[in-house]
């Protein structure tokens, strides 16, 4: 394997500092060139003491300003141009997308027509605008190799089989932080209550969407795009253990499953090797001995309405899931900062995609427009 350069954006979140801990390990395989960081200064300079990329993108001016008299040898940049110009780096060969929400749309198209191999985390992309994304990736040939966990498993199982053959794609979710409680009991839950994922450790984000099981749905709706698959044949299953991260059966009635510890650095190693792969000394080797007994449930949506929600968008399609993915992006944050309940956010969600006129080829622009107009319209709800 020869030395790939990665521009990284979203390199003091948690997938991406997992990310830097795949690169770390294989230093004669991987080079950071270029990153793009959020308003983490401190973890920015370690980082870029270590690494030493070339290129760097601040959240804002200041920080890049600051940081410029620190680091006089390296290349500062900063806001939504930043993410751009570290996503389109020419040294780099793989852009790894692990920034949250859907700023990450207009870089990772950017970086598609500059022929990079894109390694996406950053779901929102795929769900705000997954028919421009594919199109784009589809005329430029440029691969599209999943970081979820539960679209890497997919993949790995789909390696050698034939797409005519799928009988159907299934997805696992853990449940997340209140998996056991009754729609009752999540009246007064904490926001200290929904950030206690019991076997994943991310960022608060997609930690509270994987409690709501939004993150579920923005899941089916990127399994959709990413293996042209339809709605009606994409499951979601209740696994508790989070052991097997996802599964495809066959015509046949075969099924195959990828199965692994919860670890993150796993998935992530794999995009960045493919079609190869590189041992992975620190991560814990699955004993299915000592687990002794693994647990599956079928889906409540009634119990879990934000996966629901995802479904009707995405075979609603067109603006839809765009409204979906903004609605909750502001829900969310509003829940983390005290000022809405854990079940407001479902609530607000709701409201948005009720009240949206579907348009149903939208370009880049109208995209964008209607995600605008659509955080506007929650954060006036609240």
């Amino acid at each position: 394997m020869y030395l790939k350069y990665v521009s990284l954006l979203g390199a003091t979140g948690s997938i991406g500092t997992q990310t830097l801990d795949i690169i770390k390990e294989h230093p004669d395989q991987f080079k950071l060139a270029a990153m793009s960081v959020g308003r983490n200064l401190d973890l920015a300079r370690k980082i870029i003491s270590e690494f030493k990329p070339e290129l760097v993108s601040t959240q804002d001016q200041s920080g890049s300003d600051m940081l410029r008299t620190e680091f006089p040898g390296i290349l500062f940049t900063y806001g939504e141009e930043g993410l751009t110009e570290v996503a389109v780096f020419d040294k780099t060969n793989i852009l790894v997308n692990a920034v949250m929400g859907s700023v990450g749309l207009y870089p990772t198209l950017q970086a598609i027509e500059a022929g990079k191999t894109i390694a996406i985390a950053n779901k929102e992309t795929l769900v705000t605008a997954g028919h421009l994304v594919m199109e784009a990736a589809r005329r430029k040939k440029v691969a599209l190799l999943p970081i979820d966990s539960e679209h890497s498993a997919i993949f790995q199982a789909l390696q050698g089989e034939k797409e005519k053959n799928i009988e159907k794609i299934i997805l696992t979710a853990s449940g997340g932080s209140f998996r056991d409680k009754t729609r009752d009991e999540l009246m007064n839950v904490t926001v200290e209550e929904a950030l206690n994922h019991p076997n994943w450790s991310m960022g608060a984000k997609i930690t509270i969407d994987s409690a709501t099981m939004m993150n579920k749905g923005l899941e089916v709706i990127e399994a959709h795009w990413l293996f042209s698959m339809p709605y009606d044949r994409i499951q979601v299953l209740l696994h508790k253990e989070s052991i097997i991260h996802s599964m495809v059966e066959f015509h046949d009635s075969s099924i195959i499953a990828q199965l692994g510890t919860p670890d993150m650095r796993v998935p992530i190693q794999f995009a960045l090797t493919y079609p190869d792969r590189l041992p992975l000394t620190s991560a814990s080797k699955l004993n299915l001995a000592q687990i002794g007994k693994l647990h599956f449930a079928e889906m409540d949506f009634d119990r879990f309405r934000c996966l629901k929600f995802a479904y009707e968008a995405g075979k609603a399609g067109g603006t839809m899931p765009t409204v979906l993915n903004a609605a909750n992006e502001e829900a969310v944050a509003a829940f983390l900062k005290g000022e809405i309940s854990f079940l407001q956010i479902e609530d607000l969600i709701e409201k948005a995609i009720s009240k949206h006129q579907i348009i149903a080829h939208p370009d880049l622009e109208t995209i964008q427009t209607v995600d605008k107009e659509t955080r506007s319209f929650v954060k006036g709800l609240y």
